[in-house]
């Protein structure tokens, strides 16, 4: 499909089945896990969300430009683009001002045509100047982005953790002699998921579909990994690891809230970063944070990560504050928080997919 209006073609493909797509993965220095094979097939098999990649690249030639999207089709929430669903951040990769510009006309050109609600980027940096020169896009969110630089010693990194909060919980999590499992079985699986709904109720909301954890063991294979401290043979916090090339990436935390002065999920958090550095990774990717959610910035911040702002960008004319938000979801909160947990986690497998 081309956009023949333009100085450049546009063209469309499925990256779960262009044999281009793995290589220009590899040759792009801002690719991620988020833009992988692995990654985009485990949110097609659970919410249904198609992948799309829009280019300037012909079907004949090498693909040197790309911009990944899924298409959320929800009767609930409406029909969109979005790059990507449940990613903390996915980097158009585009090296030229002119071929963002062609991608997003034709991108405007398609939410017309197919009647979507909007458009929506999360890029982990975009070069302001193209974004004034392609007027159709205008902030929509803004959070704080941590990564923690790996290349430094385990005894240079260790200075560097906040003395109360990190290294004293380090500390006492190896006198209570815990201890610690990795990889994906069934057992690790059942005991993240029982941890992250009592995670999720406290913070009133419904977890993340089971599938979901388990599509991303399937199709990430090595890639993904848990790992569950236990005070004897008590899981008391777990997360959920990805790497991909030079990079490893913290995803998901939950644990048990009456063992949480016992350090786990510090201890499994400084385990994978040290399994990191040994693999030859050289950045900890901590995710993102709400700007105006202080008590995990400032958790992420005593690392001693790096910490900027990161903004997502959605079509210009869907850009206005939906000044209803804050009391629909306090609302929403009240209702989770009272729900018995078959009732929550039911929820979250209704609920999820129209939210990407």
């Amino acid at each position: 499909m081309a956009n023949l209006g333009g100085m450049m073609a546009v063209f469309c493909t499925n990256p779960l089945n262009d044999a281009r797509w793995p290589g220009l993965l590899e040759r792009h220095a801002d690719a991620s896990i988020f833009h992988t094979r692995e990654w985009l097939e485990a949110l097609y098999r659970t919410y249904g969300y198609e992948p799309v990649v829009y280019t300037t690249s012909s079907p004949a030639s090498d693909l040197t430009d790309a911009i990944v999207f899924c298409k959320v089709n929800s009767w609930l929430t409406g029909k969109r683009m979005v790059s990507l669903p449940f990613s903390d951040h996915c980097q158009p990769l585009i090296d030229s001002a002119d071929a963002l510009h062609e991608i997003l006309e034709k991108l405007q050109s398609d939410q017309t045509e197919q009647q979507r609600k909007y458009i929506e980027l999360r890029p982990l940096h975009m070069d302001e100047d193209w974004l004034l020169e392609n007027g159709s896009l205008a902030e929509s969110d803004t959070y704080f982005f941590h990564c923690l630089n790996l290349k430094p010693t385990p005894n240079e990194l260790m200075q560097g953790f906040h003395k109360d909060c990190i290294q004293r919980p380090i500390r006492r999590a190896q006198r209570e002699n815990l201890t610690f499992k990795e990889g994906t079985s069934d057992e690790l699986q059942s005991a993240f998921y029982h941890m992250l709904l009592m995670t999720r109720r406290r913070h009133q909301l419904p977890p993340q579909p089971k599938q979901w954890f388990r599509n991303l063991q399937q199709c990430l294979g090595e890639r993904s990994k848990i790992r569950i401290a236990f005070k004897t043979d008590q899981p008391i916090a777990a997360i959920v690891t990805l790497s991909y090339k030079n990079k490893h990436y913290y995803k998901y935390g939950c644990s048990d809230p009456r063992h949480k002065n016992l350090g786990g999920t510090v201890a499994l958090l400084w385990r994978a970063m040290q399994e990191a550095r040994q693999d030859g990774a050289q950045e900890f990717d901590m995710g993102r944070s709400s700007i105006d959610n202080t008590g995990l910035t400032t958790f992420k911040d005593r690392w001693g990560t790096m910490r900027r702002r990161m903004s997502y960008f959605r079509s210009a004319n869907v850009c206005t504050h939906d000044t209803t938000e804050g009391w629909k979801m306090r609302v929403a909160k009240q209702v989770f928080s009272h729900l018995p947990n078959p009732m929550l986690t039911l929820a979250g497998n209704l609920l999820y997919k129209h939210m990407g």
